[in-house]
């Protein structure tokens, strides 16, 4: 386990920034206390609390699989990628949210994109290819993806036409792709 190197911090609050904006400060500056970012295993990045950090200090190296949340993964090309687990916490600090119908639920899940006909609110003034989080109507939030179209743009869309475009949901335990995420 070993901190983040100043790229790769870079990229990572990027990543964040898209979804949370400037929200990223109080996701490491909780009221309850200071949380950081480290990464294990070479590539994954995992969210913990200090006091958690300072108990897997005590933990060798070889023996610790994993301690905390983990938020995604740098690419061998240097590029980071969000994974669901970090979802609760996207959604806590998230700009721009996606509400879907029941009806489109299990299609979302099923790893599609959102069209209109599925569409049941969205954030006022969402810009094109923003990151958003799509929950259904419970506030239960499913995933995340990227707004295909801004808000006024959707009204003037199609039934058919993709207004977010499918980046991870929870499904994906469901469909067995859960050897990539850990």
């Amino acid at each position: 386990m070993r901190s983040l190197t100043e790229d790769e911090t870079k990229t990572l609050f990027l990543k964040l920034s898209e979804y949370i904006g400037k929200n990223i400060e109080r996701l490491i500056n909780r009221t309850d206390e200071r949380h950081y970012f480290r990464i294990m295993k070479g590539d994954r990045v995992y969210y913990l609390s200090e006091s958690l950090l300072k108990a897997a200090t005590s933990v060798s190296r070889d023996n610790l699989l994993h301690v905390g949340t983990c938020f995604g993964k740098f690419s061998k090309s240097g590029k980071f990628r969000l994974h669901t687990t970090a979802l609760e916490y996207l959604a806590q600090y998230c700009k721009y949210k996606v509400w879907l119908k029941p009806s489109a639920e299990m299609s979302f899940l099923y790893g599609n994109h959102v069209t209109k006909s599925g569409l049941a609110r969205m954030t006022e003034a969402t810009p094109q290819y923003a990151g958003c989080i799509v929950f259904n109507m419970a506030d239960i939030p499913l995933g995340f993806g990227v707004a295909a179209q801004s808000t006024d743009h959707c009204q003037q869309l199609d039934p058919t036409g993709n207004v977010v475009l499918h980046q991870a949901d929870i499904g994906e335990y469901l469909r067995g792709l859960e050897d990539d995420m850990f």
